[in-house]
């Protein structure tokens, strides 16, 4: 028995029969898959080449990313140890807020990380994309009308977010200072990018939209003004009075700690105010921010010994004005006018009782 190469044997090798889905013949595979090694061997190279390239982009990015970050936080933290070894001191602890400036510093160094780290990392992106032979026309007219999209979406968060920014670049306020926000009054405890936390005066904390703030009153930069108003009687001595409020003043910006806190000597402005029994004199004082009302309780301690020391009364707080009552109108208990009231009236006569039959027998 032998086997025979005849043509019904290797006719399925050939050809498929019509409207089947068998294999292809083998010299069509064959030059399949030559011209699949020929194409991977003609672009090996590019995609090589463009493979090294997108890791190279990648790496530099990355590291450069990693770079610019660690700078920025070196500096921050170099800023704060200057701060802390300023506020060891004595002008130092008088000028510098080491709270306030770290927090400052911080923000100002999160908001530097976060767009160093966004430039970077988006050209590495759309660099990548460009090796890729992508087209990045209508990839960034998408992206740029979804960012007009979002802006508009969350445009109170972005109002907030910017707002945030320039308020700590132009360093409006800071950690412990006491400012009048419009919205709410108090002092600041925290400042963030979006929301600055505020300590109100009965101690209920405010968060408070940055993108919500119109005007700010910072009452803890520069100087404070202490104001005192002193009211005598209209009978004493005003000269007296002057001299001895200008004394008490003295005696205050030489004792502790009040010497740190004044500025400047303790000054009599003069008359504010002149009535028929009282009159008023006006006291200033130039005080360290934020310690205002503590000097204007203190000065008004001390004239109010001086002053009795020195036999100068102060005026009588006047009595509360008593409402007159209104005089009672005459006419008020007096009743409407009515014809019952004249018995030979007609309604009179009609309301008249009916006599009995007895009494009208007689």
């Amino acid at each position: 028995m032998f086997w025979s190469a005849s043509p019904v044997v290797a006719a399925p090798l050939s050809a498929a029969t019509p409207g089947s889905s068998g294999p292809t013949s083998l010299d069509d595979a064959t030059d399949k898959a030559t011209n699949a090694a020929g194409w991977v061997q003609e672009n090996w190279g590019t995609w090589l080449t463009s493979g090294l390239q997108i890791l190279l982009i990648i790496v530099i990015a990355v590291v450069l990313r990693h770079v610019i970050r660690r700078t920025i936080t070196k500096l921050i933290e170099r800023m704060n140890r200057t701060v802390a070894a300023a506020q060891g001191t004595a002008l130092g602890g008088l000028l510098v807020n080491a709270e306030r400036r770290r927090q400052r510093s911080e923000a100002i160094g999160s908001v530097l990380r976060s767009v160093a780290s966004f430039v970077i990392m988006g050209t590495a992106a759309l660099t990548v994309l460009s090796v890729l032979k992508i087209n990045l026309a209508p990839l960034l007219a998408s992206a740029g009308v979804a960012g007009v999209a979002i802006g508009f979406g969350a445009r109170n968060l972005v109002t907030d977010f910017l707002s945030g920014v320039f308020m700590i670049l132009e360093d409006q306020y800071g950690v412990g200072d006491e400012i009048d926000a419009g919205v709410a009054t108090g002092t600041v405890i925290e400042v963030g990018l979006r929301v600055t936390k505020l300590r109100g005066p009965n101690g209920a904390i405010w968060y408070i939209r940055n993108g919500e703030v119109k005007r700010i009153g910072n009452l803890s930069q520069g100087w404070s003004t202490a104001a005192v108003d002193v009211v005598l009687a209209a009978d004493q001595d005003l000269e007296r009075a002057r001299e001895t409020i200008t004394r008490a003043g003295e005696e205050m910006s030489k004792a502790e700690p009040w010497n740190e806190r004044l500025w400047e000597p303790v000054e009599v402005l003069g008359l504010s105010e002149v009535h028929l029994d009282t009159v008023t004199i006006s006291v200033s004082a130039k005080t360290m921010p934020g310690k205002a009302l503590g000097v204007e309780r203190e000065l008004r301690w001390r004239i109010k010994h001086a002053l009795d020391a020195a036999g100068v009364h102060l005026a009588p707080r006047p009595a509360p004005e008593e409402e007159e009552e209104e005089a009672a109108d005459p006419a008020a208990g007096m009743a409407a006018p009515s014809a019952l009231n004249n018995p030979l009236s007609p309604q009179s006569m009609a309301t008249s009782p009916i006599a009995s039959p007895s009494k009208m027998g007689k």
